[in-house]
């Protein structure tokens, strides 16, 4: 086959590309650029494509003896991950950029370009295993990354590989060394991207501005301090709250509610943060079918943790979701991949929906 293999400049996509070529598959790499000032992204470990990162997928895509190209992509990934980063928080949701990028970026500019140029499928560096077209979590349960490709459809994952799903991470390192691949033991990068600092609250602030608002307790309704913007929260959060101190039992508050319209974020116990029901918009379903009826199965609602077994039905587009154990800071904007759980083949990835709603008492199942 014909592979185009998404080089980010790090160890993963680097072995990906190399097992592509191993496999005898006609490879060409490709990095993408996604910042319009590529050389303020990257500070040790945060950020990605920087030139330094262009010139590392360069070197060894030579290692490799094969074709590179660096294509750029900076106007589409702002206006469809960056811009509806931004707008997803002005909405009091907390979204998952990483994810959207796959959504939109990888999976559907970079696979419409590859597909209309003549190559097969797109190969990356990520953590999961593609198995007869069906998305399941990686072996090294640490590194899986199967939650942030739930948004893919069948068709992205008929255009999709990836190698190294199979393979705990330090193995990758070590298979990396033993290619001759200078990347070897180049940091992950952590964090989001296009915010290198880190400091999310202040990327949105800038572009969002001031918008004041009051933080309110939950149970009493008396104000507890001011804000300058919802965007400075999410559900869940335990600091930075700009509140005196802890509540009047003397345990922490976290934030329990976010409403946008008025500017109120509402702060409460551990208690109000259980969530037994999910409402949830944009199914997708990566077999291509939607399934009738309930079905038991396993939910997460973030890429590291928030797991939980549950019974979820399709309706109208969307999918409802009981719980069978409560899930703490669940909020809008944020993706629920199902599960079914397999011991022997590994979970298998059935869909995701985008989080519109939440439950606070369970349903009877």
């Amino acid at each position: 086959m014909r592979v185009l293999a998404a080089m980010s400049g790090g160890v993963d996509s680097a072995v990906a590309a190399a097992r592509a070529v191993a496999a005898g598959h006609d490879v060409v790499g490709v990095h993408l650029a996604l910042s319009t000032a590529p050389g303020a992204l990257r500070t040790g470990s945060r950020g990605c494509c920087s030139k330094e990162d262009a010139g590392d997928a360069r070197r060894s895509a030579d290692v490799l003896g094969i074709p590179f190209y660096v294509w750029d992509f900076a106007d589409r990934f702002k206006e469809d991950v960056i811009d509806d980063f931004v707008a997803s928080y002005a909405a009091g949701e907390t979204p998952n950029p990483c994810l959207r990028c796959n959504e939109k970026i990888k999976f559907t500019a970079l696979a419409d370009r590859a597909i209309a140029l003549g190559f097969d499928a797109v190969a990356t560096g990520h953590y999961a295993r593609l198995e007869d077209g069906v998305l399941r979590r990686a072996v090294d349960p640490d590194k899986d990354q199967s939650y942030v490709l739930g948004v893919l459809t069948a068709e992205q994952l008929s255009r999709a590989m990836f190698p190294i799903g199979d393979t705990p991470k330090e193995q990758i390192r070590e298979e990396a060394a033993e290619r001759g691949l200078a990347v070897a033991n180049k940091p992950d990068s952590h964090d989001i991207c296009f915010i290198p600092t880190g400091d999310t609250r202040a990327f949105l602030g800038a572009r969002i501005g001031v918008r004041p608002g009051s933080v309110v307790d939950a149970d009493s309704g008396k104000v507890l301090a001011a804000h300058d913007g919802v965007h400075g929260f999410t559900i869940g959060q335990r600091k930075g709250l700009g509140v005196e101190g802890p509540a009047v039992d003397g345990r922490p508050r976290y934030v329990t509610s976010i409403e946008p319209e008025t500017g109120t974020v509402r702060v409460g116990s551990a208690k109000n943060l259980d969530v037994w029901g999910i409402t949830a918009q944009r199914a997708i379903w990566t077999s291509g079918q939607t399934p009738v009826g309930p079905i038991e199965c396993t939910v997460q609602v973030r890429a590291h943790g928030g797991l939980a077994k549950a019974v979820a039905e399709a309706v109208d587009g969307g999918i409802t979701i009981s719980l069978r154990e409560p899930l703490t800071g669940v909020a809008k904007g944020q993706a629920v991949v199902l599960y079914r759980p397999d011991s022997e083949l590994g979970d298998e990835v059935l869909g995701s929906g985008t989080i519109a709603g939440t439950e606070s008492e369970p349903n009877t199942l």
